[in-house]
């Protein structure tokens, strides 16, 4: 993290620090970041990652408080499509030849000493968009 406090971080800090948090998660559990915001056909990607031949696109979500819902939460369809969409055309600029992409959602909510991670694995599904 930051080192400093993320429930005093502005908005765009405590995301940046959130997504940190999740790439240090997901590297922990054998995960490769791949990319890390990168804008593919107009859409921002947090993280691109791979474990083995799964290669997956994953939205990162931070919260300090639940006052507007869970993190996950925020992940609804209209932004479900977006991330498809960004996902095909960051496969095709990387010429992969993964077949399919696995889409995951990582919600990190703040807590007094830092952040609590929660990782869904295939949360949503291409043919949902």
């Amino acid at each position: 993290m930051t080192g400093r406090d993320p429930r005093r971080l502005d908005r765009q800090a405590l995301g940046r620090a959130g997504e940190d948090a999740a790439a240090r998660y997901l590297e922990h559990r054998g995960y490769r970041i791949l990319d890390r915001n990168v804008r593919a056909d107009g859409v921002e990607l947090d993280l691109v990652v791979r474990r083995g031949p799964t290669l997956a696109i994953v939205e990162v979500k931070t919260r300090r408080s639940l006052r507007a819902g869970r993190p996950e939460e925020a992940v609804d369809a209209r932004k479900q499509a977006r991330l498809v969409r960004g996902a095909r055309a960051w496969s095709r600029a990387h010429e992969t030849r993964t077949r399919r992409i696995r889409f995951d959602v990582v919600a990190c909510e703040v807590t007094a000493t830092g952040f609590r991670v929660r990782h869904w694995e295939a949360a949503f599904d291409a043919a949902s968009d």
